[in-house]
C-alpha cells in the first residue's frame, strides 16, 4: 500500500547537512518527494512510497544526521501528488 507523509522536522537541522542525509535516506528507501528548509528554522519533507518505507523513512528523520539535534517531527498525511515526480529532490527554501 502506498503512503504520501509530510514531515515537519524541528530542533538544529539546517547547516548540519540534514536535507543531503535526507535526501540519502529517501532515495536509498526508494521513495519519491522532496526536501527543503523553511525560513522559521525548520526543514519540511513530503515522502511517497511503499507504507513500510515510509515509516522507516519518518523514523530515520527522528535521528537525523549526526550534527543534528531533533527535537520533534511532526507527521501529517499529503496528497500524493504534493510528491512530485519519480526520485526525491531538493526544493527551494521557503
Amino acid at each position: 500500500m502506498s503512503r504520501t507523509a509530510r514531515l515537519i522536522i524541528r530542533g538544529r537541522v539546517q547547516a548540519v547537512g540534514y536535507r543531503a542525509w535526507a535526501l540519502d535516506q529517501a532515495t536509498r528507501l526508494g521513495l519519491a518527494g522532496w526536501v527543503r528548509n523553511r525560513a522559521d528554522g525548520t526543514v519540511e519533507a513530503v515522502a511517497t512510497g511503499d507504507d513500510a518505507a515510509v515509516e522507516r523513512f519518518i523514523a530515520a528523520c527522528r535521528s537525523g544526521p549526526g550534527l543534528a539535534r531533533v527535537t520533534a517531527v511532526d507527521v501529517s498525511e499529503a496528497d500524493p501528488g504534493e510528491g512530485g515526480g519519480p526520485g526525491f529532490e531538493f526544493r527551494p527554501t521557503v
